[in-house]
């Protein structure tokens, strides 16, 4: 990590936290539930901001490295394997670069984002299983996603070590990619359930820690006759970690079809995982209306796993990111637009 590099990198996660806390002084103030109109306020502002990083990488993206010269340039595009056009001027490969980042930012941000609305499905039926009051999903969602910062920033970077000294790991996500897409499609309609009482997470942490029977407020962890107890609560934001690494192993590997870039990487896999917050409460009453959703991720996975395999030979075809990116938006509104003109028969009609 040079200089720049550690510059950005650290300047982010500080905005991360400032953000982060803000939004929880705001909400933890009198513990209430987060309504439509608010979540929509912080969706648009999650939105915004990953839309201004957008463009501060299309205008000065080469910065976050440091690059200040063409060898510099030439030596970062090829082991990420970026494919750049080239024009053997200095200042125009840099608008060119620049661009590049730009699109593979969006595009992660875009594969991220709609990933992230699987795993609301699987919150949403964490929160019920476990009878968590709606006032506290915020501060459980809250914890969550600082963890998942946490992981993904692990995963990722060393995802990224990993891919650059074997790259033959690539094919193995590609295949992974492949499969969950074909496995999902065909579990689309398989109606899940989170059992709180034998799930893994629930059975490890009380086998190795003391769990009080009933919740305390928005408390993690209660005090009882000088003893330490775990709640609930903290059984749930357990359960969500868990989740969030199991879905972690998806969304990660996909991120690398449209970049090696480890900070590219990143920075359009926590701007969604910090949307996914709001987002939750934006959805939570609506989510169950997009039925062909998860046909949609299917085939996105699928897609994915496919480009990844034969990247080479698709990007000799002329098959650029741009590409990419209206495919992916294409298959998105598809989902979206089907689920909304074919709705299914209502229950009891």
């Amino acid at each position: 990590m040079n200089p720049s590099e550690f510059f950005y990198f650290f300047s982010f996660l500080a905005f991360i936290v400032l953000m982060l806390l803000l939004d929880l002084g705001v909400v933890k103030r009198e513990h209430r539930a987060v309504g439509f109109r608010e979540a929509l306020l912080w969706t648009a502002l999650w939105v915004s901001l990953a839309f201004s990083f957008y463009l501060f990488l299309y205008m000065a993206g080469h910065r976050i490295h440091g690059i200040e010269s063409m060898d510099e340039l030439n030596v970062l595009a090829s082991k990420y394997k970026q494919p750049f056009k080239t024009t053997g001027i200095f200042e125009q490969d840099i608008i060119n670069y620049n661009h590049l980042l730009s699109l593979e930012f969006i595009t992660g941000y875009l594969i991220e984002e709609a990933l992230s609305m699987d795993n609301i499905f699987v919150i949403i039926l964490i929160f019920a299983a476990f009878g968590v009051e709606k006032r506290y999903y915020h501060s459980v969602l809250f914890w969550g996603i600082l963890g998942a910062i946490v992981f993904r920033c692990l995963f990722i970077f060393a995802g990224a070590v990993a891919v650059t000294k074997y790259e033959w790991i690539l094919y193995v996500f590609a295949a992974f990619l492949v499969y969950t897409g074909i496995k999902m499609f065909f579990n689309r309609n398989k109606k899940e359930e989170i059992d709180p009482q034998h799930h893994p997470v629930v059975r490890f942490a009380s086998k190795y820690f003391a769990v009080h029977p009933r919740f305390e407020g928005n408390k993690f962890v209660v005090k009882i006759n000088g003893k330490r107890l775990i709640t609930p609560l903290f059984l749930t934001l357990l359960i969500i970690e868990f989740t969030d690494v199991i879905f972690a192993v998806d969304s990660i590997p996909a991120i690398f079809s449209v970049t090696k870039d480890p900070y590219i990487i990143f920075f359009s896999n926590i701007f969604a995982i910090l949307g996914l917050r709001s987002m939750f409460f934006l959805l939570i009453n609506v989510i169950g209306k997009f039925r062909y959703f998860k046909h949609g991720l299917s085939v996105l996975l699928v897609f994915i796993g496919v480009k990844m395999l034969f990247g080479e030979r698709l990007s000799a075809m002329g098959f650029t990111i741009v590409h990419s990116l209206l495919l992916i938006l294409l298959i998105l509104a598809a989902s979206v637009v089907f689920s909304l003109l074919l709705p299914g028969e209502k229950k009891g009609a």
